[in-house]
């Protein structure tokens, strides 16, 4: 039966017509991934650490290599996966079919609420799904919950290194340039303190391929108030950086 929307019609055949298993032979690649949207830090990472290059992955924007170091006697892979939902959840299928099934997420990301400090870290405990990507993997439906164990394997790591944090329902969106003041205060009354463009995706990616994924992000640019404050958050180097090794850790602990 055809929805009336595009975005609605959901088909929950497994196969589709280019599977990543049928077209992408596994490789030796590490169990557990970093996934850092800070291209700078995957760069800087890999340059000194030496690491090595696991899988040589392009895509049309340019190459998208995941990496693979050793962290605290383990093997470690890592990747930056672009920006927006449809490349980051494209990158993740690939990765689960060469062979990654623990999944940690770094980013930044907006806040809808002005007390969440530049820098603060935020857990994701669910993301409304406000964008398009999840509804290729699910049916319909306004939110996505982080898989329990996942949220609390990760909480253990953020509480062993005494870190303060949020659990935070998120907004994804696919428009940065269309959170409009009212959408960003409907979305704060329902309870979410951040904004950002892919958390549901990769979420329901991980569900439907039965994976492990967790999203730790730190406080970026404010839309709270009536004016956009970028409060500098791109500057922020050492946070991404140390935020960055954060997720390694907790990756490890999946």
């Amino acid at each position: 039966m055809t929805a009336s929307y595009p975005i609605l019609d959901f088909d929950p055949t497994t196969e589709a017509i280019i599977e990543p298993s049928q077209q992408i032979k596994p490789r030796d690649v590490p169990e557990h991934c970093v996934i850092c949207f800070f291209g700078e830090v995957v760069e800087r990472v890999a340059a000194e650490r030496s690491a090595r290059v696991a899988v040589e992955s392009r895509w049309g924007d340019g190459p998208h290599p995941i990496f693979e170091i050793d962290h605290q006697g383990q093997r470690l892979a890592f990747y930056q996966p672009g920006v927006g939902a449809p490349v980051a959840a494209g990158l993740l299928e690939e990765a689960i079919a060469y062979g990654c099934r623990k999944f940690v997420v770094c980013g930044g990301a907006g806040v809808l609420q002005k007390d969440i400090a530049v820098g603060h870290l935020l857990l994701v405990s669910s993301a409304v799904r406000n964008e398009g990507r999840s509804y290729h993997y699910l049916p319909p439906g306004r939110e996505i919950q982080t898989d329990p164990r996942v949220l609390a394997a990760l909480e253990s790591a953020l509480q062993s290194h005494g870190l303060p944090y949020l659990l935070a329902r998120t907004w994804t969106t696919d428009a940065p340039y269309r959170e409009t003041r009212s959408l960003a205060a409907r979305r704060r009354d329902e309870g979410c303190l951040t904004v950002e463009m892919e958390a549901a995706a990769l979420l329901a990616v991980a569900r439907f391929r039965g994976v492990a994924l967790g999203q730790i992000l730190y406080g970026g640019d404010d839309l709270s108030g009536s004016e956009w404050d970028e409060r500098g958050w791109y500057s922020r180097h050492e946070i991404r950086s140390n935020l960055f090794w954060l997720a390694a850790d907790a990756c490890l602990e999946l």
